[in-house]
């Protein structure tokens, strides 16, 4: 049994992750599966390196130095959700929903949707750059003042 460890995600490693992420994708059993799993695909073909987690009651998360993206499956769609999405530049317009918010944008992807896999990479390693640009606080003294 896993154990919550306070931000919604399970003490699971990598490893367990990974092995409920293909237990979600079973499940679905239908096109919102294989839709998961070809972006699942795709997510690593653009970053080798991204860790998979589970967080939320069973979503899957796609993180390098903070969240790339979640796939959440409804009813009607498939939607991954970029944690910073409003900071990266979109030039094949994927986002198409949670256009509003000042942080996060997403992809809603529905049955028989096409997907711009090389689009989709080039903003998967976007995401990346910028998770893993972030610059270290450095502490300021009183004496540097």
């Amino acid at each position: 049994m896993n154990k919550s460890n306070g931000n919604g995600s399970t003490d699971a490693g990598t490893q367990d992750a990974s092995h409920l992420i293909d237990e979600r994708i079973a499940q679905l059993g239908d096109w919102r599966g294989k839709t998961l799993a070809r972006v699942r695909k795709l997510i690593h073909q653009a970053d080798p390196d991204v860790v998979e987690e589970v967080k939320w009651r069973g979503v899957p998360v796609w993180s390098h130095d903070g969240i790339v993206c979640t796939g959440e499956s409804y009813k009607q769609h498939v939607k991954l959700t970029f944690a910073k999405g409003a900071s990266l530049d979109d030039p094949a317009g994927l986002f198409n929903s949670s256009l509003d918010g000042n942080t996060r944008r997403a992809i809603d992807l529905h049955e028989g949707d096409e997907i711009d896999e090389a689009a989709l990479k080039a903003l998967i390693r976007a995401a990346v750059a910028l998770n893993t640009s972030k610059k270290p606080r450095t502490k300021t003294t009183s004496a540097a003042k």
